[in-house]
This record gives structure tokens, sequence and C-alpha cells, in this order.
């Protein structure tokens, strides 16, 4: 079931909320996909995130933005929160605990994301 779940990122830097040298702030947005054939709840995150100077936020709790989508197969879930680094850069990571309507719980991995603004892509 695990690998039925498919979840993609976008991320938006967000200038106007943006302190230079003190707090860089990004939203992103998530999609999580079930491309199974069995409906999976999400019960709760657990992320990884990790500034340019390599500190760790370490982040869990129950749910999404309050919520614990119920996604059934074919069927997808959007949501978008918001992280504030100390550096320009950074990435996150993570996974979602999903426990599928037969009772089996399993991990859908978040992928390897960048927070980048604009202005550093070349």
């Amino acid at each position: 079931m695990a690998n039925k779940i498919n979840v993609s990122v976008k991320t938006t830097y967000m200038a106007d909320q943006t302190l230079p040298r003190q707090r860089y702030v990004y939203s992103y947005t998530i999609t999580i996909a079930n491309q199974g054939d069995e409906a999976a709840q999400l019960i709760s995150r657990h992320w990884y995130i990790r500034d340019a100077k390599d500190n760790l936020q370490e982040v869990q709790g129950v749910g999404v933005i309050g919520e614990q989508p119920h996604i059934t197969p074919g069927s997808s879930y959007t949501y978008t929160s918001g992280v504030v680094l100390e550096t320009e850069t950074g990435i996150m990571e993570g996974t979602y605990q999903m426990r599928a309507d037969s009772g089996e719980t399993f991990d859908a991995q978040i992928p390897t994301f960048a927070l980048v603004p604009p202005h550093a892509i070349h």
C-alpha cells in the first residue's frame, strides 16, 4: 500500500514576509494522491527541516493543518502550509503516517525538497 500514495510538493518564497538576515519564509503546497485500490487516512506527520547552517528542526504532530484527511482510491488531498528558516535556503523531508481502511498502518514518504528563493537559482 505504501508505494500507492504519491506525494508531490511545490514551494513559494514569501518575499513580503521575509526579513533578510533574520528570517526567511516559505510556503509549500503538498498534494497527496492515492494511486492504490484502498482508501487511507493521514494520521500524523513527521518533518525534518534543515537550514543552510545545518540546524535541524524536527516537527511531529497529528494530521496536517488541523485535518486528518481520508483519501479514497483515485483521489487526492492538497493543502498549503509554511515554514520559517534562519537562513536563506534549506531543505525539508519527512513522512506521513497513514492508516488504510483495512487497518494496516504505513509511512508515505515526503520527497526531499529545497527551499530556495528565485534569485538564488541559476
